[in-house]
């Protein structure tokens, strides 16, 4: 059954680095933090081993303040609320520790591509992503953009890989709150089991009745989508058999999806990380950004009350 409150991003904690390219995550968090009115906190994690080679906090702060204004200030200064935290240790642990401190409702950062071999050694994004006590929305560097991000961010395609599991129902429920704040298109993807089939690839060919799957599981996802969501956004749905991360990877990249959504519970998705899960293989693999739906009991607010 579906809750009649919409969820809310009140605070938003994105971890950058310095280099150049280090803050393209925080476009994304700075118009999240606009469209949600959430305050934003700023992470960069110091080195505890870098000694006297560490850069001045002072010049860190003003460099993290600069990346911040460019965002803030284009098109327009707005009312915007924003801290800069300079943090010491790793920032695996740092990243999952603020965020619990600071009762964070979202973190934005982003990940870099890796061979596989390295990949399964797994990324800072991927750790918190298994461990933080929020979702975790992750960005690549050479993926395709958000329409006018960083303009108020506008979402035209949001895709939940949809299971049937409470990780997917949660994954819905922020999907939801997205495509409403965007009035974007919402596109819910089940991925069945592919069957055994003949060797001849004809239709004509398949047992009698087979499509009996397809739609009763098209009917499950009409019925999981609120009726009142109708009224704000388009809904689409796919019932696909095969790999769950492959399908989910085709789809979004045929539909031209500008956001993924996935469950994943921290048991079940720790478990699988030596081979990689299918959130993690959809993690490393879109060409969008990815938001992992983690386990919270996030802050919500009346959709009267939000201006929805």
């Amino acid at each position: 059954m579906h809750s009649n409150h919409r969820i809310s991003f009140r605070r938003i904690l994105c971890p950058i680095g310095l280099t150049p390219d280090s803050d393209k995550a925080l476009r994304y968090a700075v118009a999240l933090a606009r469209s949600y009115s959430a305050k934003l906190s700023v992470l960069h994690c110091v080195d505890s081993h870098r000694g006297a080679n560490s850069i001045a906090p002072s010049h860190t702060e003003a460099t993290l303040a600069d990346s911040i204004k460019r965002y803030i200030d284009h098109p327009a200064p707005t009312a915007f609320k924003a801290e800069i935290i300079i943090a010491e240790g790793d920032p695996q642990v740092v990243i999952t520790q603020e965020a619990a401190d600071r009762q964070i409702d979202l973190i934005v950062m982003q990940t870099r591509r890796r061979p596989y071999a390295a990949a399964l050694l797994g990324s800072t994004a991927e750790s918190v992503c298994r461990t933080a006590p929020c979702p975790v929305l992750v960005t690549h560097q050479h993926e395709q953009q958000w329409p006018t991000v960083p303009n108020d961010a506008v979402l035209g395609r949001v895709l939940v890989a949809y299971d049937f599991s409470s990780d997917a129902e949660r994954a819905l429920s922020y999907a939801l709150s997205l495509a409403q704040t965007y009035q974007a298109e919402l596109h819910l993807l089940h991925v069945l089991p592919p069957r055994a089939r003949p060797d001849a690839p004809e239709i004509a060919f398949l047992p009698f009745g087979v499509e009996a799957p397809v739609d009763e599981t098209a009917g499950r996802l009409n019925l999981a989508v609120p009726y009142e969501a109708r009224s704000w956004c388009k809904l689409k749905q796919a019932v696909r058999e095969g790999q769950p991360y492959r399908e989910t990877l085709a789809y979004a990249e045929e539909q031209n999806i500008d956001l993924i959504c996935m469950g994943a519970s921290g048991t079940g998705f720790g478990l699988r990380t030596l081979f990689g899960s299918n959130a993690d293989r959809v993690l490393r693999q879109a060409l969008c950004p990815v938001l992992i739906a983690r386990p919270l009991k996030p802050t919500v607010c009346e959709p009267v009350a939000c201006g929805a």
